[in-house]
């Protein structure tokens, strides 16, 4: 039911285009997972997010188990059913969420906290976190592991590690579908020799597919591409890599240089309700006063149903009156762009051509200052 193909390497950097198999139809890597915690993208429809060309999305294990709980989507049919997606959908475990939270006790097995629903002390481990996933039914399902901080000692980190392999065993254990791949997540913060460490350890463990987490939290692009350098080399080249909550166009790019898949950020629909949407050009903020009489689309090359029909006027008075369409236009708009961007990143490396096309997207883009 589930299957990963390696179909192509690009000619001089680790990027590489794949396929994986999910009962819920094929997913094109490297790829974006626009998402979706509560069931549904903000702002969006169904249909909109995969008329943006949205292959799989994302959606979260911690929320959905405080409201509506995973019982009732279970009895709606699963999760698919329940939000009218029928392409993969992808669950995190919740570790992140849980780990953010404050005055959370984590202990050796699992993590105590406070219910934001209902204010009841909560417990979720490896096995709790599972059978939510499993309740929900989506196609990939993510272990539970313990989301180290930035910065952390190597003292801290190692000790993490330990906990992170001991839950990724107990949760293979407590995983009851086989038509859910569930992938392990390898940590050690910014350590060379703890992702290695973490990532063979994992690795023997024999999961259908990888993550590399504890990224994002804020250790900027140069540590982020030395810890994809540091664990990459370490994970199975006939299985899929996903770099957990990675979103920044240039952040994504230089991963798939590295070897990367599949990625996923809050950032497009985020950035698109505060106005800021992303073109080839670079972002713009849409609320700023040169843009009240701009008759042109937000992007002159992007062929999404926003930059067809409307101009950057239009959404600049949207946002100005607060109409909620401003949200939807803007949303469609930044996702597309997002997996248009993945879809010129597979053409790249099919033509053995990725450094070039990384190179002139970010020239182009103004990364390069």
């Amino acid at each position: 039911m589930f299957q990963f193909e390696l179909l192509s390497k690009d000619n001089t950097t680790r990027a590489r285009r794949g396929r994986v198999t999910t009962p819920h139809g094929a997913i094109e890597t490297p790829i974006f997972m626009p998402v979706g915690t509560h069931a549904a993208l903000k702002a969006m429809t169904p249909d909109q997010v995969e008329a943006t060309g949205a292959q799989i999305v994302l959606s979260n294990t911690y929320h959905l188990h405080l409201k509506p709980g995973e019982g009732l989507i279970e009895k709606a049919g699963g999760l698919h059913n329940f939000m009218h997606w029928h392409k993969p959908i992808l669950t995190d475990s919740g570790g992140f969420q849980v780990f953010s939270l404050p005055k959370k006790e984590i202990g050796e097995d699992g993590v105590t906290f406070r219910n934001e629903v209902n204010g009841k002390q909560t417990f979720l481990g490896p096995k709790e976190a599972i059978a939510i996933e499993n309740s929900l039914g989506a196609d990939i399902i993510m272990a539970f592991d313990e989301c180290i901080p930035y910065p952390a000692s190597h003292d801290y980190a190692k000790k993490s590690i330990a906990k992170t392999l001991r839950w990724a065993e107990a949760c293979l254990k407590a995983h009851k579908r086989n038509d859910q791949a569930l992938f392990g997540i390898v940590q050690g913060s910014v350590y060379a020799d703890l992702r290695r460490s973490c990532a063979e350890q994992l690795t023997a463990l024999d999961f259908p597919g990888y993550a590399i987490g504890g990224v994002s939290v804020g250790e900027g692009l140069e540590l982020l591409k030395q810890v994809v350098d540091f664990t990459e080399p370490f994970l199975p080249e006939h299985k899929p890599r996903y770099l957990m909550g990675v979103g920044l166009p240039e952040d994504i790019l230089e991963s798939v240089e590295r070897g990367m898949d599949m990625f996923d950020c809050v950032i497009p629909t985020r950035y698109a309700r505060s106005a800021t949407l992303f073109t080839r050009r670079g972002k713009i903020r849409l609320t700023n006063r040169n843009y009240r009489r701009d008759f042109y689309p937000v992007d002159t090359s992007c062929s999404c149903y926003c930059c067809q029909n409307f101009t950057r006027a239009y959404l600049h008075h949207l946002f100005g009156a607060n109409e909620v369409l401003s949200a939807t236009l803007a949303a469609i708009h930044n996702v597309h762009f997002y997996l248009q961007m993945m879809a010129d990143a597979r053409e790249a490396i099919e033509r053995g051509e990725f450094a070039e096309f990384k190179q002139a997207f970010l020239q182009e883009y103004g990364f390069f200052k």
